[in-house]
């Protein structure tokens, strides 16, 4: 199976880049699956329903969410009726929609995405290894799914990193996301599980992790709120990371990060290529 993940959306700029290269790269890579990080694809904070729409069309199988997935209020009405739409799998229980969706994937065979939200650093949830556990025990690589993606949105990298090996030779992909940042450290981990600490952003890179430059760093110098946060408009680069399974195990055979656009290094798949 041929998997993108595409890292956080940031606002009309990442939105745009995708919508316009998403469709060819399902046709020029003959992906399978396709799951996006759209928790700040709504100007930075959170999603709406329109969005949801307009990424499921453009290619998306799967959209992931994170700690702000209810800045659009509307999130929590829609994402009943949103099936391919995960937030994470450590809500408290009664929290609305789903942490995990087996989604059908571009070939016909199924495919188990999970969304897992840290602890350090962040707000206080549940446990998300427990959460991932059950999941995956409930839904087993090989005779429940033919591959499993874990996003694992969270700042440190030690618990995205923990939650690899957690997994590893239990799931198809474990993928960091959050920080906006993509790290150089996408590999597969002994037990055949993909990993990278985080996929990176997909939006406008001159800007402070895509946001416009001048309130953030404001803040930094100041140490007082000007002016709220605005998503950067420029130039967007789409970051993510490329994967191959085995049909036999689902687990992981080829890793290769992707940048496409914007101000990055530009780096494709060589496998693919």
């Amino acid at each position: 199976m041929r998997i993108l993940f595409i890292g956080d959306i940031l606002g009309r700029s990442g939105r745009t880049i995708v919508i316009d290269r998403l469709p060819g790269l399902v046709s020029e890579w003959q992906l399978d699956l396709v799951v996006i990080n759209g928790e700040n694809a709504a100007g930075g904070f959170g999603i709406t329903e329109v969005i949801y729409n307009e990424l499921i069309d453009a290619g998306a199988d799967a959209i992931t969410l994170g700690n702000h997935a209810w800045d659009q209020r509307e999130a929590l009405v829609f994402i009943e009726r949103a099936p391919r739409l995960i937030r994470p799998v450590n809500y408290p229980k009664g929290t609305p929609g789903r942490g995990a969706a087996l989604v059908e994937t571009k070939n016909g065979k199924h495919a188990l995405v999970i969304n897992a939200m840290g602890r350090v650093f962040m707000d206080a949830m549940d446990d998300p290894f427990a959460g991932v556990e059950r999941e995956i025990s409930a839904c087993p690589l090989r005779s429940g799914a033919d591959a499993i993606v874990v996003d694992m949105h969270c700042e440190a990298s030690s618990e995205k990193q923990s939650m690899g090996y957690f997994c590893d030779g239990r799931a198809s992909l474990v993928i960091g996301t959050h920080t906006h940042v993509p790290t150089a450290d996408h590999r597969i981990m002994p037990g055949g599980t993909a990993f990278m600490t985080d996929a990176g952003m997909t939006g406008d890179f001159e800007s402070v992790i895509g946001m416009n430059k001048d309130e953030p760093l404001n803040r930094f110098l100041r140490k007082l709120p000007g002016s709220k946060f605005e998503a950067a408009s420029g130039p967007a680069t789409l970051c993510g990371l490329a994967v191959e399974t085995d049909d036999t195990s689902g687990l992981a055979t080829k890793v290769g990060a992707v940048r496409l656009g914007g101000v990055l290094e530009q780096v494709r798949p060589v496998f693919w290529s």
